[in-house]
């Protein structure tokens, strides 16, 4: 029986996953679908083999007879998962501890960990405090008031914690990279936490600057993973470049907060732990 379950479960997660399609609808509405598309799969996978590994390979559910096969695949499922969260982890880890050979030096009043790299490039690294990170070719191609708005952008992500929550969302979308448009979707969120930071960044610098500073600084390469840092450029295609600044000079909507019932759909995730009563 806790196969069939395992089973039902990953056809819903890769259903879920299906049925997601990119959209032209405001910011808010395409962050809370993009999540819910992203998150709501992986997480049931998890809740149902965390239900499997505390039932046990013993006993019966509604008369059917419970299996070492299950088990040992719900075993093998969360193995993986750990370990994936651990190399993550040290990954991270190794690229915090990296920046410590990087010279500091203070920039427009914040301090920063100096790139010796003629490409432009500003990034946060790190956890939940992250650390600025600049290059030199981006302060020797920017003038002060471009560098203003591309530290008011870095700002931005450090307000969100967007280091520390994207750590998490891209420890999903390595364990189970196998689901159906997890890299569409990854993608997507990518973008939107951007344009999240755009948006707020335009409240305190002139929304020109920084449209014109994306300009410049996009053609760097990515220096780190995404799992672990914000780059402003973000390394994306030339039509998703071209939506930021489209957002930035169109004066869009500003991300709203998030409430309870935007994230009420997270309760579903927790629907395999009820089937653990039936456990006999």
């Amino acid at each position: 029986m806790h196969l069939v379950i395992m089973l039902i479960t990953t056809a819903i997660a890769c259903c879920l996953r299906l049925f997601w399609h990119q959209s032209g609808d405001s910011w808010t509405t395409r962050w809370q679908r993009s999540l819910f598309f992203f998150l709501l799969p992986p997480l049931l996978l998890l809740m149902t083999a965390a239900a499997v590994l505390f039932m046990g390979p013993e006993g019966k559910m509604l008369g059917l007879h419970a299996s070492w096969v299950s088990y040992l695949v719900a075993i093998a499922f969360l193995a993986w998962a750990v370990f994936c969260l651990i190399k993550r982890l040290y990954q991270m880890w190794h690229s915090c501890q990296g920046l410590r050979s990087y010279s500091q030096l203070e920039v427009a009043g914040k301090i920063a960990h100096i790139l010796d790299t003629n490409f432009p490039y500003s990034a946060q690294i790190g956890f939940w405090h992250s650390d600025l990170v600049v290059s030199k070719g981006l302060l020797q191609t920017l003038d002060k008031a471009h560098l203003q708005a591309v530290l008011a952008h870095e700002q931005a992500h450090d307000y969100y914690r967007d280091t520390f929550w994207f750590f998490w969302l891209g420890w999903l979308r390595f364990c189970t990279s196998w689901l159906p448009n997890t890299e569409a979707l990854w993608q997507e969120l990518l973008l939107l936490r951007e344009m999240r930071a755009d948006r707020q960044a335009a409240e305190r610098v002139d929304p020109l600057l920084l449209a014109e500073s994306l300009l410049e600084v996009a053609k760097a390469p990515l220096q780190f993973s995404d799992s672990f840092s914000v780059a402003f450029s973000c390394a994306t295609p030339p039509n998703r470049l071209a939506e930021r600044i489209d957002a930035l000079l169109t004066n869009s909507e500003s991300p709203s907060s998030a409430n309870f019932w935007s994230w009420s759909w997270m309760l579903f995730a927790l629907i395999p732990l009820f089937t653990v009563p039936f456990h006999q």
